[in-house]
């Protein structure tokens, strides 16, 4: 059986985020298929993540950083006692800019080969002064080029990263997440027992934003739209799937508009799959710039059966070639917005065996993306 390199990712915790999730998503589909990996989380903060044991169980190892980040000298002092302790041949680094502190810190270190991966196009730095974010930034973006290979999720991402730069062949690379569709597959759930449960009328018509509730991903536009909606579809209602800083932001545009008894938050769900399938629309209002990193959202809504709503600000990326979907400016307004909503609801969504087939030929495919994500470390 092929030997696989011994790798040490280095992430925020094994908890909810979608980097660890998608990375834990892809250990899970090795170890299903029989790839032996040797895996090792080293986890920027202290707190246990729920998705731990998970992980332990399919034969990965745990290290949580002794001191936060925020010290960064100590930090970086003891990620290079772990790389030197491990013997790890691939440093696998999943935090955009900041991982320049881990480049510097594996400095002189025997190390097969250091990987920068890019996750969003956000380019954020923890720090609160934007004029100390503006003059670190490209430093710091050279020091990230300096990896062996930097890999973003999509062509916008990298590129944004690359900030001009032409790619370098066999170095600056695009990996798309694999995107599992066991949970959309099988029979559908029932619509009215999910209505009820939600405490909506049997025949509601589901927009359901479903993610994060922050400035990013533009919540607040969703009730404008539901509102707009409601006046040429009385059985629209709004459901918010997940959880962030705008949540009293959206109760409180809906306060004004009058459409209070129309939305649902729901925080974040178990069963969003079982959710997204009994709904009608997906909508992802994002700001125009910076544009999504990659939507994995989108991927799962078109699985789900949905039809979409996307800003400008969703690249092409997360589509599949059967998707039924409208691309809008926010500039458009709500009303267009609404439009396009009771539009999409004149065509049949797409069936679950053309979807299958489109994710199988794309490359989201997880038996592809595995692939693709170990020959990153070969």
């Amino acid at each position: 059986m092929k030997r696989h390199p011994k790798v040490l990712h280095i992430v925020e915790s094994l908890d909810r985020g979608a980097v660890e999730n998608w990375l834990i998503r892809m250990m899970a589909h090795a170890h299903a298929q029989r790839v032996p990996l040797d895996w090792t989380f080293y986890c920027q903060l202290a707190d246990i993540g729920v998705q731990e044991n998970r992980v332990r169980e399919m034969g990965g190892q745990i290290v949580h950083s002794p001191v936060p980040l925020g010290r960064t000298r100590a930090f970086m002092s003891a990620l290079r006692a772990e790389l030197s302790r491990g013997e790890y041949e691939i440093m696998h680094c999943h935090h955009d800019l900041v991982s320049s502190v881990y480049l510097i810190a594996s400095t002189g270190l025997p190390i097969g080969r250091r990987l920068v991966h890019v996750h969003n196009a956000d380019e954020n730095l923890p720090t609160a002064s934007a004029t100390k974010a503006s003059l670190l930034r490209e430093p710091i973006r050279r020091i990230c080029l300096s990896a062996d290979r930097v890999i973003g999720i999509s062509n916008h991402t990298l590129d944004t990263f690359l900030a001009g730069r032409a790619r370098r062949a066999d170095r600056d690379l695009v990996h798309y997440y694999g995107v599992d569709p066991t949970p959309f597959i099988g029979p559908a759930p029932n619509r009215v027992a999910m209505r009820r449960s939600l405490s909506l009328a049997d025949d509601s018509l589901i927009l359901l934003f479903g993610g994060r509730i922050t400035p990013e991903k533009n919540p607040v536009f969703c009730v404008d739209v539901l509102a707009a909606l409601a006046k040429v579809e009385p059985r629209a209602v709004g459901v918010f799937a997940g959880a962030g800083s705008l949540e009293e932001g959206v109760r409180r545009r809906a306060s004004e508009l009058g459409v209070s008894d129309r939305v649902k938050m729901i925080g974040w769900r178990s069963d969003l799959p079982s959710v997204m399938r009994a709904s009608d629309w997906f909508i992802l209002p994002r700001p125009e710039q910076p544009l999504e990193g990659f939507g994995l959202a989108v991927v799962e809504a078109q699985l789900a059966g949905l039809r979409m709503l996307l800003s400008l600000g969703v690249p092409d990326d997360p589509l599949l070639s059967n998707a039924a979907y409208r691309r809008l400016s926010l500039r458009a307004g709500a009303e267009a917005w609404a439009e396009a909503a009771v539009d999409l609801m004149q065509q049949s969504a797409p069936c679950e065996r053309d979807t299958l087939s489109a994710l199988a030929e794309s490359p989201m495919d997880m038996n592809h993306a595995l692939n693709d994500l170990l020959s990153l470390h070969e």
